[in-house]
């Protein structure tokens, strides 16, 4: 077998053993994106700092799946990646109250584009271990819509960076939980293919 094809079923594996991670990360940004519709007074400083407990909710259920999947792969680098930026991110908002609403912004821009960057990379490797892979590569997408966007314009309305924030939640949340239906699904194919001797 191939490395690159070797590397990417190993991943594929993972998170087929933890697709209720990927189902529990979608309802969580759904129920965000809800929750920011629902309060449209927010104001940009405590959006922000929701959107960092967000960040630092879905990069320690990352990290947890990264983690428990260790020894069954050396490949855990791409989820363990977007883990650790998450916490970081995450925590900076929520211990850092005193940096400007402003200079938060630019580092959800950051972690939204660098987390697109690595949602697009997995979904590349994953084009022929599962189906509609494309998903994953949207959801990438969508958040370098995001960080692009706020980096363009920070200084907009914090109703509109509200709007912008919860509808992207929504997407992503949507997107993680068809993905992790279909990894569910796949699981059994690809733990097959995982097997000793299997081709």
């Amino acid at each position: 077998m191939p490395v690159s094809h070797e590397l990417a079923l190993n991943l594929a594996g993972i998170l087929s053993r933890h697709w209720w991670v990927l189902l529990v990360r979608g309802i969580v940004a759904i129920l965000f994106g809800i929750l920011t519709f629902a309060l449209p007074g927010l104001t940009l400083g405590v959006l922000v700092l929701l959107f960092g407990a967000f960040c630092l909710a879905d990069g320690v259920m990352a990290a947890w799946t990264a983690f428990s999947s260790r020894r069954q792969s050396e490949n855990v680098w791409l989820l363990l990646l977007g883990a650790l930026l998450g916490i970081g991110v995450g925590l900076l908002t929520i211990f850092r109250p005193a940096v400007t609403a402003l200079a938060l912004l630019f580092y959800i821009a950051i972690w939204a584009i660098a987390t697109g960057v690595i949602q697009i990379l997995t979904a590349i490797r994953l084009r022929e271990e599962i189906a509609n892979e494309w998903m994953l590569a949207l959801a990438g997408l969508a958040s370098l819509g995001l960080g692009a966007v706020l980096m363009a314009r920070p200084g907009a309305g914090a109703l509109a960076v509200a709007w912008l924030i919860a509808a992207y939640a929504v997407l992503l949340g949507a997107l993680l939980v068809v993905l992790a239906l279909e990894v569910r699904s796949a699981a059994k194919r690809i733990e097959a293919r995982l097997a000793p001797g299997a081709p």
